[in-house]
């Protein structure tokens, strides 16, 4: 298909790491144009249980690693079309997240980040969005959960993968373009209250 892909393991809480990844890409695959931001670390915790150490460990990952990643892809990226950074949130901004505080306060900063750094980055013809994908299954999702959820979805059954890719691969595309700034939330009508 004239497709060539590799793969890398890199702890994206270590401040280094987002640097690294992009030297390595660039060295192996050359400079990229898309970049995906997809990686998530959550715990359960609420007032009762929050602290510091939950707080910068969620920020680490969600939300440094997110941003310096972006950054380092833009200030590389040579200023011609087809440049994409795509986010990916969890829908903070439509509603609470119970027990969920460091994780819900690092994925929604990544909205006023992906809106802001569509701003700065426009001139060098890289479009920066984010998707809310509601929840989907992709390992993580218990029987139990999957009937809790499963009822709040207007378009019936929780998320696949395949339903998130689908979008990112728009977002990618030259079709996409002209949409840039943007939070996506394409999550079947998923029904928070």
């Amino acid at each position: 298909m004239g497709i060539r892909a590799e793969s890398a393991e890199v702890d994206l809480s270590l401040p280094d790491s987002p640097e690294r990844l992009l030297d390595a890409v660039a060295e192996s695959l050359g400079q990229p144009s898309i970049l995906v931001n997809n990686a998530a670390y959550s715990t359960r915790d609420g007032f009762e249980n929050l602290d510091a150490e939950t707080l910068d460990a969620h920020y680490a990952v969600n939300l440094r690693a997110t941003a310096l990643l972006s950054v380092g892809f833009a200030r590389r990226y040579p200023g011609e079309p087809g440049g994409r950074i795509i986010n990916l949130t969890s829908g903070q901004s439509l509603g609470p997240m119970p027990g969920e505080l460091a994780y819900a306060a690092t994925k929604g900063a990544i909205e006023a980040f992906t809106v802001t750094l569509a701003a700065e980055v426009g001139h060098k013809q890289i479009t920066v969005n984010a998707v809310n994908p509601g929840p989907t299954d992709t390992g993580w999702i218990t029987e139990e959960l999957k009937r809790e959820l499963e009822p709040k979805f207007s378009l019936g059954g929780i998320g696949e993968p395949e339903d998130v890719a689908r979008l990112v691969a728009f977002l990618a595309g030259d079709e996409a373009r002209w949409i840039t700034g943007q939070i996506i939330h394409s999550e079947g009508g998923f029904l928070r209250r």
